[in-house]
């Protein structure tokens, strides 16, 4: 019931978006002010309150380097396959590799974590993993790639240019020294923080109206990849991780399939949206995986919980 509930609501937001773009309420430009707005502002904030809030033994305990190696392996695989077998350019191939790794930690991790784990810090050392290691290793590649030039100065620069590594580093550091901040210095951070699930939610709905999903054309076999990668081999990897190298038993291994199973994160289509690259082949994939999530999270339940 608790997987049901999550989901029942990031899909209900998810519609309002679409009716959104439907009626076409917003005007034309709103779906890249929306994109623009919570990659630079809405969820810097939001990072930053969560790691900030987070439990330091928590974060750094055995489901850190097990997400870790499970992203790894479907990142490496998509990338291989985009690479050297079907020629993708760099920055498409990028986005397809985080399609197949990047989990939606956040948006949908947290009401799991809380609905079907029991904990909502749960999620926590996963947010962790890809906004302090992934996120900044494929937005420095998406930025280098797609400026056309590649400069060390450009690469040392990045994690100071972008806002969602600046906001990451800066709640880790928060959680690390145990630093107090005062209620309403934190205050505005948690309010504007508050909005970027939803934001990105109601954008990533606009994008669905006039779009069909594997419309011919557009990148299907790298959406399958993706998602087949997502929804069944990362699991799976970190179930024999947990099960059979880290020796996890009952709760704990639950939770740490769990949150392999979690779709692909809106985050990806944020991105890709902001790089102006794969844009047909984050959503689709992101769509995909949240749709049929559900079913795979029921099955790791009935089989684990």
């Amino acid at each position: 019931m608790g997987v049901l509930i999550g989901f029942a609501i990031i899909v209900a937001v998810i519609g309002v978006g679409y009716l959104i773009g439907r009626i076409d309420l917003l005007g034309p430009h709103a779906e890249h002010v929306l994109s623009r707005l919570a990659f630079f502002v809405l969820s810097p904030a939001l990072l930053f309150t969560v790691l900030a809030g987070a439990d330091v033994q928590h974060l750094f305990s055995a489901l850190l380097p097990i997400s870790a190696i499970a992203a790894v392996v479907d990142i490496a695989v998509f990338l291989a396959v985009a690479l050297l077998r079907w020629r993708r350019p760099l920055p498409e191939a990028t986005i397809g590799a985080l399609a197949s790794g990047y989990v939606n930690a956040n948006n949908i991790g947290l009401p799991v974590s809380v609905y079907v784990l029991g904990d909502a810090s749960s999620s926590a050392p996963v947010i962790l993993l890809q906004l302090i290691v992934l996120a900044p290793i494929a937005l420095t590649v998406l930025d280098v790639s797609t400026s056309g030039s590649l400069s060390i100065g450009r690469i040392l620069l990045q994690p100071v240019r972008n806002p969602l590594i600046i906001g990451s580093v800066l709640g880790l550091i928060v959680a690390v020294t145990h630093l107090r901040i005062p209620a309403p210095v934190l205050a505005p951070f948690q309010l504007v923080g508050a909005a970027a699930v939803p934001v990105i939610l109601l954008g990533f709905g606009m994008s669905l109206h006039g779009s069909r999903i594997l419309a011919a054309g557009t990148n299907r076999r790298e959406v399958l990849l993706a998602s087949t990668l997502k929804l069944a081999v990362m699991p799976v990897v970190a179930w024999l991780l947990g099960q059979y190298v880290w020796h996890l038993e009952g709760h704990r291994l639950f939770v740490v399939v769990v949150l392999a199973a979690l779709p692909t994160a809106q985050n990806v289509f944020n991105y890709a949206q902001r790089y102006g690259v794969a844009t047909v082949l984050a959503r689709d994939t992101v769509l995909i995986t949240t749709a049929l999530s559900i079913v795979v999270l029921v099955i790791v339940a009935a089989l684990l919980a």
